[in-house]
């Protein structure tokens, strides 16, 4: 989200990484080969991340269906919980809601 680049200046998106109508395990594994913490609002990739546990580490935006500029300030009201959240070895999953 480019609204958040100034917290977040290595943060991408699925369409920049060539992954956007990629199965979700396919973009899983990208983001544990790359060191990327998952921002979803997809409880798919919250089952990914009870079954086989980080990395990568997802932020299930529980419950999403607010338009991205709500979901880009929720995160920006979160944004010390989220590194925290990305820091924490032992931490799979934050699930955010508005």
């Amino acid at each position: 989200m480019r609204q958040l680049a100034d917290l977040f200046p290595d943060s991408t998106h699925v369409a920049f990484e060539g992954l956007l109508r990629s199965p979700d395990i396919e973009i899983w594994e990208h983001a544990k080969t790359h060191g990327f913490v998952i921002l979803t609002a997809d409880a798919d990739f919250y089952e990914l991340a009870t079954t086989f546990g980080p990395p990568p580490k997802i932020v299930w935006l529980r419950g999403c269906d607010y338009p991205t500029s709500t979901a880009a300030h929720l995160i920006r009201n979160q944004a010390i919980r989220l590194i925290e959240f990305a820091e924490d070895e032992d931490r799979a999953i934050l699930i955010l809601r508005p």
